[in-house]
């Protein structure tokens, strides 16, 4: 014979002959659960720590290569472009930056010492938008060949990571930056402790001439330091003292470069300084032609 639904809820263990209730957790079970959902909670934390890291290191320095592509190509067309217009009989093969807008490509940066293929444009401004295409010219300070500082800033980690081994820059490597109508050599000062016997050690490098410990007001500039997020003087036309101001014909010709230290923070900053040692002109008869300095690759 069958038994028809009443309806009614399931039996339960109580309902069976000598059923027993269920025992309640123990110390040790409520331990566990509890460790099991701080496990979870990691497990979850770690993952979105992950999935930030791989967004800001790969993702975003995909986004900013085509960025920088994009940047490098149309300042190549300007420049043809404007190689390609008939010149008055007066003008003369010189350089203009006025007028530049924000995220605008003007320049070339090229560092041998990390290898023959490393350039970047550099972009007029150091907005977040402007820095998330190449290393961006801080507004106000000089311009390539200029008396005075020509200052860079550049990420470190992300977003192209331009500047993400400037802190291997050594004394006399070569920055060459190249503009439409010049390659600019400016080579790093020497660090700190290299100071006192520069003349008779590292300074009779066939590669630093042109490089010394610089004196007068520039006394104690060098290569290399670490510096807090609040000292901007450093890119200064005198770095480290912003209130002193020499006519130009008294600047040295400087170019710094700024980004975060350590990787992965922006608690300090690491700050590499140049002196111009050079400038070729170029030949527009030899459009391929590059200077010596290129070749100095590691």
């Amino acid at each position: 014979m069958t038994t028809l639904d009443t309806g009614g809820p399931p039996p339960t263990a109580l309902d069976e002959p000598g059923g027993q209730p269920p025992p309640p957790p123990g110390r040790g079970d409520r331990i566990r659960a509890v460790v099991r959902g701080i496990g979870e909670v990691l497990i979850t934390a770690g993952l979105v720590v992950l999935l930030f890291v791989v967004y800001e290191v790969y993702v975003t320095d995909w986004v900013s290569a085509g960025k920088q592509r994009d940047a490098t190509q149309a300042l190549d067309n300007q420049w043809k472009k404007e190689d390609q217009a008939p010149a008055a009989p007066e003008q003369q093969r010189v350089e203009r930056f006025d007028g530049l807008d924000e995220g605008t490509g003007f320049a070339k940066m090229h560092i041998p010492a990390f290898g023959a293929d490393y350039a970047f444009t550099i972009i007029e401004g150091t907005t977040e938008r402007s820095l998330e295409i190449g290393p961006g010219h801080y507004k106000g300070t000089a311009y390539p060949g200029e008396p005075g500082n020509f200052a860079v800033a550049g990420h470190r980690v992300g977003k192209g990571a331009p500047f993400n081994d400037v802190d291997l820059l050594d004394s006399c490597d070569a920055i060459v930056v190249e503009t439409r109508f010049s390659w600019f050599v400016y080579r790093v000062l020497p660090k700190k402790d290299e100071v006192s016997g520069w003349a008779t050690g590292k300074g009779t490098d066939p590669r630093c001439q042109g490089v010394a410990p610089l004196g007068g007001p520039y006394t104690g500039l060098v290569g290399q330091e670490i510096v807090n997020p609040s000292q901007g003087s450093v890119i200064a036309p005198i770095p480290g003292h912003p209130d002193d101001a020499p006519s130009v014909g008294e600047r040295a010709t400087l170019m710094t470069l700024t980004t975060c230290h350590p990787r992965f923070s922006d608690r300090q900053r690491l700050i590499v300084h140049a002196v111009m040692v050079k400038q070729w002109a170029k030949d527009p008869t030899k459009p391929g032609e590059t200077p010596p300095e290129l070749k100095e690759t590691n």
